[in-house]
């Protein structure tokens, strides 16, 4: 029996994930963290972990960044495998992760989708033939609750772009503050909010008399919940280090 604690238990994604591990039989959620009240749970729920004294096996995070610190200073007191899937954090807390990471087995992701990261590779790959020629944009598209923008996975996209390019492209969020033409290195970013669009990612290749359009769209929160309970599974043997999406889908393929 594989025991899970969720971090940011009472929130949407918390929620998901809590009814996720209760649909497998081989695991259980022995404890939450959050800091707002919700409704009861079949499980103690608690205002920061280190009030947490049950044992446990693996940790998945979807709360706030404000977070960060006291959850890997418990992770790491406690040696515990942790599943990290909250966005919005600033480049010193992704270099804290990183730093965690050194001595637990970290997964951290902007997006838990299947579907999103094939977006990303089949994105990278267009950019690999078309950089240069073609300008490439990005627009994401959240619910009106989505506090930061642009979204973690629009970032993670436009890195992965980054990563196949020799030049240094630079990010470009707010375009009417600018009174010049679109540079070549140039990626932009479009952040939509309204609604309850639970999450679209659309990658635009735009060249020469023609526009090629990547795009994926979440129908619910569900799919976001099974992949961080996927991940939580597989980090469970896995020694200290990095994890991602990329990690896990070649797992599943060497398994096939």
């Amino acid at each position: 029996m594989t025991r899970f604690i969720i971090s940011g238990c009472n929130g949407k994604m918390g929620n998901q994930i809590s009814a996720g591990v209760k649909a497998r039989p081989e695991c259980i959620t022995v404890a939450g963290i959050d800091a707002f009240a919700g409704e009861e749970k079949e499980y103690p729920v608690f205002s920061s972990p280190s009030e947490i004294s049950c044992e446990a096996d693996v940790l998945i995070d979807f709360s706030n960044p404000s977070l960060l610190s006291p959850l890997l200073e418990w992770g790491l007191s406690r040696k515990m495998p942790m599943v990290i899937c909250t966005t919005g954090y600033s480049k010193d807390q992704v270099t804290q992760i990183k730093k965690a990471a050194e001595s637990i087995p970290i997964f951290y992701s902007g997006n838990m989708s299947l579907g999103v990261n094939l977006l990303i590779e089949l994105s990278k790959k267009a950019t690999s033939i078309l950089w240069g020629q073609f300008d490439v944009e990005i627009i994401e598209k959240h619910h009106n609750q989505k506090v930061d923008a642009p979204s973690g996975t629009a970032l993670m996209i436009a890195d992965a772009i980054s990563s196949v390019v020799e030049d240094d492209p630079h990010y470009v969020y707010d375009r009417h503050s600018q009174r010049k033409k679109r540079g070549k290195t140039e990626i932009g970013m479009h952040s939509v909010r309204g609604g309850t669009i639970v999450g679209e990612h659309e990658v635009v290749f735009a060249g020469p008399d023609e526009i090629i359009s990547i795009s994926h769209s979440a129908q619910s929160k569900e799919i976001f919940a099974t992949g961080s309970i996927n991940a939580a599974l597989f980090l469970l043997d896995k020694p200290a280090g990095l994890y991602n999406m990329g990690d896990l889908l070649a797992d599943h393929k060497e398994e096939s």
